[in-house]
C-alpha cells in the first residue's frame, strides 16, 4: 500500500501523540507500505514552527533526519500535481491540504489524514 501524510498525521507520529489511532500507526509501520510525505508538508511545517504556532524540538532538520530514519521518501512538487491542483474543486482554500490532495489524486496515493476537508474530495484517505 502507498501511503501519503497528512502534515498532521507526520507530526501526530513522530510525537506519539495520542491523537494518531493504533491502527493508523500500525499503517505507517508496516514494513511492505510505502510512504510518502509532500514537500508541501515540510514547507508547512517550517512556516508554523518558525512563527512559533507548533512547537517541535529540532525543527525543520530533526523532522528530514526522522524522514530519513523512518524510510519516509519527500515528494517534490512537479508540473503534474500543479496541473491536477488547478483542476480540483475550491472544496477546501488550505493551499498545503490541496497540495497534498493533487500530489494523491495524479500519484493514486492514499491519503493518511483526519482532515474532514480532505474528506469531501475525490481521493482515497483513510481515518
Amino acid at each position: 500500500m502507498k501511503y501519503l501524510l497528512d502534515t498532521h498525521t507526520l507530526l501526530w507520529y513522530f510525537d506519539d501523540s495520542y491523537k494518531l489511532p493504533n491502527a493508523i500507526a500500525t499503517e505507517i509501520e508496516n514494513m511492505d507500505a510505502q510512504k510518502f510525505i509532500s514537500v508541501a508538508s515540510l514547507w508547512e511545517f517550517t512556516i508554523k514552527h518558525n512563527s512559533g504556532k507548533l512547537s517541535f524540538d529540532g525543527g525543520i532538520s530533526t523532522l528530514c533526519k526522522m524522514l530519513n530514519a523512518n524510510r519516509f521518501t519527500v515528494l517534490n512538487i512537479t508540473e503534474p500535481y500543479l496541473i491536477k491542483l488547478g483542476a480540483i474543486p475550491l472544496l477546501h482554500r488550505d493551499p498545503f491540504d490541496r497540495l497534498i490532495i493533487a500530489t494523491a489524486i495524479v500519484d493514486d496515493i492514499t491519503i493518511l489524514t483526519a482532515d474532514e476537508n480532505i474528506h469531501k474530495y475525490d481521493v482515497r484517505w483513510m481515518w
